[in-house]
């Protein structure tokens, strides 16, 4: 099949590369046209514009940072929407609140084109080996014409609602452990106020029955963080957490419901995210509480 990806961050490339492993034909764009150079020295094409990739494809991808950016890409200059798109399935898999989504569908359907959502819970290991969890909101007849593509990115892949609950979704999932890091953050700090040697402190944590699946991998770099060892990896890093929860905040807000914990996480997450913290992994935000509980109170941020 003939696809287009537009947003070739960490996620769109690692994605772009499963699927040319399958045998797709590949176009691509990207804001930044030094983000495409590895796709598109692995097989890919590189396209000019969001119109040029629609004009090349049969589905198109998009995967990009928040709201804004998402509607710059379908409805900005040259725009996914700008040429004909009858006929063009529209799988949009950025992070975004639900009223973003149901305003791109009815922007999509407008024009003859087909509009699914499908945002992913995973980071880039996943999305490179096809294991990611997809949560598609939209239509039966989209859903059905974008899932083999789909079951190729992800291991699985559910069909949630129409258009906005997957995207509700998918901040739902991210909730839990948005909250997580900041916990372990605060736990830590008891610990180490408390005497007790930190990797052993550690270990323990993560052997707990409270531990994210995904604690027991990346508590060790949380302690080497503490340190001051900054592990170069990122699978999603704190400034898009903080956006992240900022969206569930609001979305909460629109449902009114009441949602204390992710709102209080989401003012850690804005703290952390000022300066050099920002690019770091997310789940390091239990090293910057731990960090910023060592400073006397007056210093903190």
């Amino acid at each position: 099949m003939k696809i287009g990806l537009s947003g070739t961050g960490r996620m769109g490339t690692a994605m772009g590369l499963n699927l040319m492993e399958h045998g797709h034909e590949l176009a691509v764009w990207n804001r930044t046209s030094k983000k495409t150079r590895e796709l598109v020295s692995t097989g890919a094409t590189a396209c000019d514009s969001p119109a040029d990739l629609v004009a090349a494809s049969d589905l198109v991808i998009n995967i990009v940072i928040d709201d804004k950016a998402a509607k710059a890409v379908y409805e900005g200059r040259n725009g996914l929407l700008s040429g004909d798109i009858k006929g063009t399935l529209f799988v949009e898999m950025s992070t975004l609140l639900p009223e973003t989504t149901k305003a791109l569908e009815k922007k999509v359907k407008a024009k003859g084109g087909t509009f699914l959502e499908c945002p992913v819970g995973g980071s880039v290991a996943p999305a490179r080996q096809g294991n990611l969890l997809g949560m598609a909101g939209g239509s039966p007849a989209a859903y059905r014409k974008a899932k083999p593509v789909l079951e190729q990115l992800c291991r699985r892949v559910d069909r949630v609602g129409d258009v906005g609950a997957g995207a509700a979704m998918k901040l739902a999932i991210n909730l839990p452990l948005l909250t997580y890091w900041e916990a372990l953050g605060e736990a830590m700090s008891l610990t180490e106020k408390a005497g007790i040697k930190g990797s052993l402190a550690a270990d323990i944590l993560a052997d707990s029955s409270g531990a994210a699946k995904v604690a027991p991998a990346r508590i060790p770099w949380v302690m080497d963080a503490v340190k001051g060892k900054m592990h170069k990896n990122v699978a999603f890093d704190i400034a898009g957490a903080a956006k992240d929860a900022t969206l569930m905040c609001a979305l909460a807000k629109h449902f009114k419901v009441d949602a204390p914990a992710i709102n209080a996480t989401r003012l850690a997450y804005r703290k952390a995210a000022k300066g050099s913290w920002g690019g770091r992994d997310f789940a390091l935000l239990s090293a910057w509480r731990v960090l910023q509980n060592k400073k006397p109170k007056s210093k903190r941020a």
